[in-house]
């Protein structure tokens, strides 16, 4: 057994390894010991850390993982602003900007770098430790995310050179095939999928649970030093050098020209091979390299004079379309997938594009075997933009009408453009609504997620979700990559969700059209389950905020032999079935709120769920029905429009407030 002393040399001397190995792995793509070497050095020191608390540092690498839950986003102000820089969108404007450079400033070279599409953030560092990090905002004033940022392995927790202090900006960025897991998984639960790994990495980032920003996979590249005390640079390419000399992934491929011809045809190069990067690049930014230069030169009231953005254009091409394949989702719902012969869009090789629906496909009259133009949308995913040439004579494709999966007859969607199978023991609906009923807004089973249910699906040991509270540990840890601890969790994880709120179970359930809220609704209104299982489409409609569509979505669902059977076993295995979470205040009701702009601390969802569970009701467009309009930065036409009205606005503030029956 280790004193306090020894166990402080050795929880150094571990922390030193585990940061270089993790340097080697992350930044430096070039990993110096085996995977195992690596995890048992990290299993030592987070065992020393639990036997030693005292001792454990803020920047430990263990600390990566993600900290407790945060409420709201503290605020962040720049001392150094955050500007943008002004775009162009050809070389001839390349070209003209670094004339003018050189009129005035006959000896200034220019940097060329790649423009990663991510989120602009802020680090700082005292004394050579990170201490905050902060998202861009308005160049002014950002949030504070440091817990969320900590999880990204490639930002040193601390420096090679304890330098006074350090303020440097990078781009936080979702790779590829990151992107491409997250959107996978989100698609098998039937969740909106991000738009592309721009949305991704913002969305990521400002979780309010850093865990879930740990699971996102999120990197970054480290561009410009705003502030700097204890060390002297000169020029962007030496304060490049520096950085990585610090440890940091700074931004791929900088280039040092001492002319701008050579400038334009290294914008053209980036353009050529940015889809052989791992990430997104939405342009090229040309900079002066001489800081003094730069203070020379100066800035206009929007941009700087020494530095601009190249944006590239679109790509699109033609291509051959082979054939159409349907895919049954959790809802039942038949997509349509394209599959067209093989070309390169944005360096990467495409050959599928959702058609969304028979509309879309209608509309734009396509048939297999015509030429069809295809496009990457937000330069990630691929989507048919027209019929370039009808070849053939094949007529308009038609989605089939019965289940490519079971068989049953499908029925177009009387409120949206769909056809769906309504047999709810349709094997291909089966692993997504296990997917959905585990997830976290609905039962909230942590570690149970769409490889290990279909792991437990293909062993049989699970076929609807009532199976899952009758799993046994040892049977789960047997499954590979599992194990005694991982088994042991996952049972505590599923035993966890018995005492969820019935407004979870109802959600879990996956009732089409009824979301979290309006299962929530369901819950307080009711009590338990028996009485919303029970409700005629009347007694539900009177619900504020239900219609008759989703009155009747909720009696159809519950008039299912099935879906009864699948409550009553889960309300055998003793999952709770009613509601715990009855509101506590009835402060706002009666009264309707418009939500616009960006609130200082909390999202317009968040303040949306406490007007909402206060009896208050939220509305999209201002109306002389409208009592107040909630205003944050950036508020648009819904402000104005409340002006003219004489609609009383509140910001934040006066919205808690209000909430406190003040």
């Amino acid at each position: 057994m280790l004193d306090l002393q020894q166990a402080k040399k050795r929880m150094e001397e571990l922390t030193a390894l585990v940061e270089d190995y993790s340097y080697w792995y992350y930044v430096m793509d070039n990993p110096k010991v085996e995977d195992y070497e690596y995890d048992r050095l990290y299993h030592e020191l987070l065992d020393l850390e639990e036997q030693f608390p005292e001792l454990q540092s803020p920047n430990s690498p263990t600390q990566r993982v993600g900290g407790k839950t945060l409420n709201t986003f503290e605020e962040v102000r720049h001392e150094v602003q955050m500007g943008s820089l002004q775009d162009v969108f050809s070389t001839e404007e390349v070209a003209a900007f670094g004339q003018r450079v050189k009129e005035e400033l006959p000896q200034a070279q220019f940097v060329v770098e790649p423009k990663i599409d991510g989120l602009s953030v802020s680090l700082e560092y005292r004394d050579g430790e990170f201490v905050r990090g902060s998202t861009r905002g308005d160049g002014f004033v950002g949030e504070d995310v440091t817990q969320n940022l900590r999880t990204i392995r490639s930002i040193p927790l601390r420096l090679k050179d304890p330098i006074p202090f350090l303020e440097v900006r990078g781009e936080v960025y979702m790779p590829r095939e990151s992107f491409e897991k997250v959107v996978a998984q989100q698609e098998l639960s039937e969740e909106q999928p991000f738009k592309n790994p721009r949305n991704a990495a913002a969305g990521s980032l400002r979780q309010k649970d850093p865990k879930v920003t740990a699971k996102r996979y999120l990197d970054i590249f480290v561009f410009n030093v705003q502030q700097i005390e204890g060390k002297e640079l000169l020029g962007h390419k030496e304060s490049l050098d520096y950085l990585k000399e610090q440890g940091f992934h700074v931004i791929p491929s900088y280039l040092l020209c001492s002319e701008i011809e050579p400038a334009v045809r290294e914008i053209e190069a980036i353009g050529q091979r940015r889809g052989e990067y791992p990430f997104d690049i939405d342009g090229a930014v040309v900079k002066v390299d001489n800081f003094s230069q730069r203070e020379e030169l100066g800035s206009t009231s929007k941009f700087p004079k020494w530095a601009i953005a190249f944006k590239y254009p679109p790509e699109e091409k033609n291509t051959k379309l082979l054939d159409i394949e349907i895919k049954v989702g959790r809802t039942g719902a038949l997509t349509p997938t394209a599959r067209f012969e093989p070309i390169t869009l944005a360096g990467t090789t495409v050959s599928r594009a959702v058609l969304h629906n028979q509309d879309f496909i209608d509309q734009r009259e396509i048939a297999v075997g015509d030429i069809i133009t295809v496009r990457k949308a937000g330069e990630i995913i691929p989507e048919v933009v027209a019929v370039a040439e009808h070849k053939g004579e094949n007529p308009v494709f038609q989605i089939p009408r019965v289940c490519p999966s079971c068989g049953s007859e499908v029925v177009r969607d009387k409120e949206a453009a769909v056809l769906r199978c309504e047999n709810v023991s349709c094997p291909a609906q089966v692993l997504r609504n296990l997917i959905h009923f585990a997830s976290r807004d609905a039962m909230d089973i942590e570690g149970l997620g769409p490889a290990l249910l279909e792991a437990l699906l293909q062993r049989e040991m699970i076929a609807s979700p009532a199976d899952l509270y009758h799993l046994k540990q040892e049977e789960v840890a047997a499954i590979d990559r599992m194990g005694e601890k991982s088994a042991a969790n996952l049972m505590a994880a599923i035993d966890r969700s018995r005492g969820n709120d019935l407004g979870r179970v109802i959600f879990a359930l996956g009732i089409r059209g009824i979301g979290q809220r309006s299962a929530i609704l369901l819950s307080q209104h009711f009590g338990t389950m028996d009485s919303v299982m029970a409700a005629n489409v009347e007694e539900i409609n009177a619900i504020d905020g239900f219609g008759e569509i989703m009155a009747q979505s909720v009696v159809d669902f519950f008039a299912g032999e099935n879906n009864r059977l699948q409550v009553q076993r889960l309300k055998d295995a003793g999952v709770n079935m009613t509601c715990l979470n009855k509101p506590q205040s009835k402060v706002l009701e009666g009264l309707v709120f418009v939500l616009t702009g960006t609130l200082p601390t909390m999202s317009r969802n968040e303040a949306k769920e406490i007007i909402e569970n206060l009896g208050g009701k939220v509305s999209s467009s201002v109306s002389k029905k409208t009592s107040y309009v909630v205003a944050g930065e950036e508020a648009g036409s819904k402000l104005t429009k409340a002006q003219e009205l004489g609609v009383p606005i509140l910001d934040e503030a006066g919205l808690l407030t209000l909430t406190q029956g003040q």
